[in-house]
C-alpha cells in the first residue's frame, strides 16, 4: 500500500498528490472526488506553510518529549528485601517444611557469606540445616575456591551423613555446578541464582572490568588467569551429573539473563536484580519448592 503526505489546499480540502482524491476535514475527512474508497483517519496534524500535513507527533519539540522513569541501580537490593519482609514466605508460608536436610550456600563474584546471611536463618527457621561456605569474598581463581569448597562438602556431609543441595549465587552457581560434577555422590541438587551456566563471559561491561582487575591479582598472586581455567570451563559445558536447576531475572543488570539459559538445565524466571536474588521473595518461595523433591536415587 502506498503513502502518500495530503495537502491542505485554498479550497480547504485535504487533497492527495499522489491519487488525486480529495477529502473534507469539515465532514470527517469524507471522500469528496477521486478513487479513494473511504475517509481518511483521524488522527492530529499539523499544516505547516507549504501546506504540506505532517503527523503532529513528529512536530513536537525536544523540550515537550515525554519524559521516561529511569531505574536506578541497587546494589543493596533494597527493593527485594522491602518486599521479602513483608511476604508470607518470609514466615515459612506457602512453603513446605524442611526435613533437615543439609544445604550449602555460596556466594557470588566479590562477595562473601554476609550477602547470604538472609537466606541462611530463613533456610534454618524453615526446617533445614543451612550451612556458609566460609568464603569471605569469591576473587580467587576457580580451582582455589573449590578446593575449600570441596573440604566444607565433606565437613557437611560427616557431619550429617546426607548428600547437600547446593545453591549458589552468580559466580557461586558456576562454582556449585563443576563442584557437583566432580563430587556427585556428596551433593543431592544444584539451585544457581543469576549464573551464566551456557557462558560466563557474557557480562556487563562493569562487571568484565571487574573480572579483569581480578584477573590480574590472581596471575600476580597466584600465577592463575580466570579466563585460561581449561578443566574448570570444560567441566562447567558437561550436562549436570545431578539434578540443576536455573533461576534467572530477565532485568539482571550484571550478566546476561540468556547465559543463564541452558537446554539441559530447567530454567525459572522472577523479577528482579542480580543482587537482589538473594533477598527475593520469589526466589525464596522457589527454593523451598525445590529443596522439598523426593531425594533422588545413589
Amino acid at each position: 500500500m502506498q503513502s502518500c503526505r495530503a495537502r491542505f489546499g485554498s479550497q480547504r480540502l485535504l487533497s492527495c498528490p499522489c491519487h488525486g482524491a480529495a477529502f473534507d476535514p469539515s465532514r470527517a475527512a469524507a471522500v469528496v472526488s477521486g478513487p479513494a474508497p473511504t475517509a481518511l483517519p483521524a488522527i492530529r496534524v499539523q499544516v505547516g506553510t507549504d501546506g504540506a500535513c505532517t503527523p503532529a507527533e513528529q512536530q513536537r519539540p525536544v523540550d515537550h518529549l515525554p519524559s521516561h522513569a529511569v531505574r536506578l541501580w541497587d546494589p543493596l537490593a533494597i527493593r527485594e528485601f522491602s518486599a521479602l519482609v513483608r511476604d508470607p514466605v518470609f514466615r515459612g508460608r506457602g512453603v513446605p517444611v524442611g526435613d533437615g536436610r543439609p544445604v550449602l550456600l555460596i556466594p557470588g563474584f566479590l562477595a562473601g557469606d554476609w550477602t547470604l546471611r538472609v537466606m541462611d536463618a530463613w533456610l534454618k527457621r524453615i526446617g533445614y540445616r543451612s550451612y556458609l561456605s566460609g568464603i569471605l569474598f569469591n576473587v580467587q581463581h576457580s580451582e582455589r575456591m573449590l578446593a575449600g569448597l570441596r573440604r566444607k562438602l565433606t565437613q557437611v556431609q560427616k557431619e550429617t551423613g546426607l548428600r547437600a543441595s547446593l545453591i549458589g549465587h552468580s559466580r557461586g552457581g558456576l562454582l556449585g555446578k563443576v563442584l557437583a560434577q566432580r563430587r556427585p555422590q556428596s551433593v543431592e541438587q544444584v539451585i544457581a541464582l543469576g549464573a551464566p551456566l551456557a557462558d560466563w563471559t557474557d557480562l556487563a561491561a562493569v562487571t568484565h572490568h571487574a573480572v579483569g582487575v581480578v584477573t590480574t591479582a590472581n596471575e600476580l598472586v597466584f600465577g592463575r588467569r580466570l579466563n585460561s581455567e581449561g578443566r574448570f570451563t570444560y567441566d562447567l559445558k558437561l550436562p549436570p551429573s545431578v539434578p540443576t536447576t536455573s533461576i534467572y531475572t530477565k532485568t539482571d543488570d550484571v550478566v546476561n539473563y540468556r547465559s543463564c539459559l541452558r537446554p539441559d538445565i530447567p530454567a525459572l524466571p522472577v523479577w528482579g536484580s542480580h543482587n537482589g536474588l538473594v533477598v527475593n521473595p520469589e526466589v525464596f518461595r522457589l527454593v523451598g519448592r525445590l529443596l522439598a523433591r523426593p531425594r533422588r536415587q545413589a
